[in-house]
């Protein structure tokens, strides 16, 4: 009874915390102004299935795509044995589900070799990112926290297999002495591999065997409560984000709606734009003047590095990257969701910072071509470009800060007609002589 009141304690305990941490990082979500993302829905299946449980545009590098598949396969469907091992926690049971028979012996099997290509997978993915330091896996925002996130999850998964299979090997084990409570079920094609290395007293073996269990539901309930502050949210967030995308083709930018009600006043006196339509700025400055899924497309980064990598502007040194620019804006979001927790009304409070300046630089946002090489790039579909381009209409249309050169072409577009600088008259006098 002491142990399954620990396990429950624990349990609620970080389920609670995990509720806490989901509420926190919804409501951050939510500074964002709202978009409709609902249109479609046939197609947004279609992209979810396709681009999150699929992991289509992960195989355009099929090497690290492959093994990327059997880590997230192989965690995913090894935590189903989850369910048994907080039934067995809460009421004293022991592999409450070996009644399946068969079917329990091939599921364990199953998850056997599911939890040794999580093991492999791992190792290889520790290798590339310690020792082959790929040099997407470096750059000016991949400050120490961000590589240690990564080598952290990791070396849990590896520890959780490890002790999943432990735990398999000293049960089989047990079961083969005819220890008491350790009835003969499921199958060990993996584990089995580890008796020779085990002790063949009961009591030990016991020992071996709850340790690991224990070690193993602690470990998935730490991991469950370290996502939010971790780039691998993304396991969970893929999905919605990925079913939100944008499904216009690349390339199309959006009207702004109040351009469009100024439009539509100098067309129409008569026309009057509700007052809620009118934003307080042209373009964002801040978290709070992008959208919902733009701050939802933060949170999902998971800093691989691939927008990165393709990025013209960032192949010939310029400061863009269009990761950081994901990475400054969940860094943001989340400083003024704290700063508004901390408040005592809940209260949104001027803290001198914006995401303009204070994260992200200007030379960075000008640096950008447009090209959307990182939105084609990214594997769950995250659009670094939609918040430069946000930015920029911000300088450019409350600030009426623009390079010089993008001045000149303004100028030359309100008096011309056209970016060139030659009367209307003359545009179509290449032609002559052809």
């Amino acid at each position: 009874m002491i142990g399954q009141l620990i396990f429950g304690v624990l349990f609620i305990g970080a389920m609670a915390l995990a509720i806490y941490n989901a509420r926190n990082i919804f409501r951050n979500i939510q500074l964002g102004q709202d978009e409709r993302r609902t249109d479609q829905p046939a197609k947004r299946w279609k992209a979810m299935l396709l681009v999150a449980f699929g992991q289509k545009k992960m195989f355009k590098r099929p090497f690290p795509a492959l093994l990327h598949l059997f880590v997230y396969l192989g965690f995913c469907i090894i935590n189903i044995e989850m369910l048994e091992i907080i039934i067995d926690g809460l009421f004293g049971t022991h592999r409450v589900f070996s009644r399946l028979g068969g079917f329990y012996a091939f599921l364990i099997g199953a998850f056997e070799w599911l939890a040794l290509s999580v093991l492999i997978g791992c190792v290889l993915f520790l290798t590339r990112r310690n020792i082959s330091r790929l040099k997407r896996f470096f750059g000016i925002e991949m400050t120490p926290w961000p590589r240690t996130d990564a080598n952290l999850i990791l070396i849990a998964e590896i520890a959780l297999m490890a002790a999943f299979l432990t735990m398999n090997a000293a049960d089989y084990k047990l079961q083969l002495l005819g220890a008491p409570n350790y009835a003969r079920a499921g199958a060990f094609p993996v584990s089995g591999w580890l008796l020779p290395l085990l002790p063949d007293t009961i009591p030990t073996l016991v020992g071996i065997e709850r340790f690991c269990w224990w070690f193993h539901i602690i470990g998935v309930l730490i991991f469950l409560n370290y996502l939010p502050y971790s780039k691998h949210l993304h396991i969970l967030l893929a999905f919605p984000n990925t079913y939100f995308s944008n499904l216009n083709p690349k390339g199309r930018f959006s009207n702004m709606g109040s351009v469009t009600n100024e439009v539509k006043a100098m067309l129409d006196p008569s026309y009057t734009p509700e007052a809620a339509a009118t934003p307080l700025h042209f373009g964002a400055k801040d978290i709070q003047d992008l959208t919902w899924k733009n701050l939802l497309e933060a949170y999902t980064c998971t800093e691989c590095g691939r927008c990165t990598a393709v990025c013209p502007a960032n192949m010939t040194g310029k400061l863009l990257s269009p990761r950081k620019i994901m990475m400054d804006t969940r860094d943001r979001m989340v400083e003024v969701g704290n700063n508004i927790r901390k408040s005592k009304n809940n209260e949104q409070k001027d803290d001198g910072k914006s995401l303009l300046d204070d994260y992200i630089t200007r030379e960075e946002i000008w640096a950008c071509t447009t090209c959307n090489a990182c939105v084609e790039a990214c594997p769950v579909n995250i659009n670094p470009l939609e918040i430069i381009m946000e930015l920029r209409r911000y300088m450019v249309m409350e600030e009426s800060q623009a390079p010089a050169s993008l001045n000149t072409m303004f100028g030359n577009v309100e008096n011309n007609g056209a970016p060139w600088k030659y009367a209307q008259a003359d545009r179509a006098n290449w032609v002559k002589g052809s």
